[in-house]
């Protein structure tokens, strides 16, 4: 858990640097039940330079966390959904039902999430 906040942490400062671990960072994504290990990897996963292919991959490791028990991993998968629809357009569907659905602050983040992505 240290060493992805770590890891999170500085690839928000150098977006390059997690490049050369994208593969094992993919498979860990898909394969971790860790809460901790989920969430930084929901916040660093998308600033990785993805393929169309890559991104719809995120995409559904990402609604497949909305089910989460933890909260923080439901929120930070919303954020990553709206950090690929950045990205590509198409994926919009993906945030607007998550819109709909979780907690209350959930619910709040992907509405505040949408107007960003309105405006943007």
């Amino acid at each position: 858990m240290r060493a992805a906040d770590a890891a999170e942490k500085a690839s928000a400062h150098i977006d390059h640097l997690l490049s050369p671990y994208k593969a094992p960072l993919l498979v860990l994504m898909e394969e971790t039940t860790e809460i901790e290990l989920r969430w930084h990897l929901a916040q660093m996963v998308p600033r990785l330079n993805l393929t169309s292919r890559h991104r719809q991959r995120v995409l559904s490791v990402m609604q497949s966390y909305l089910s989460d028990p933890s909260s923080i991993v439901r929120t930070f998968a919303i954020e990553a959904q709206a950090d690929l629809v950045e990205r590509d357009d198409w994926l919009r569907p993906a945030v607007v039902s998550a819109r709909k659905t979780g907690t209350s602050a959930m619910r709040a983040r992907a509405r505040k999430l949408l107007t960003k992505l309105e405006t943007a």
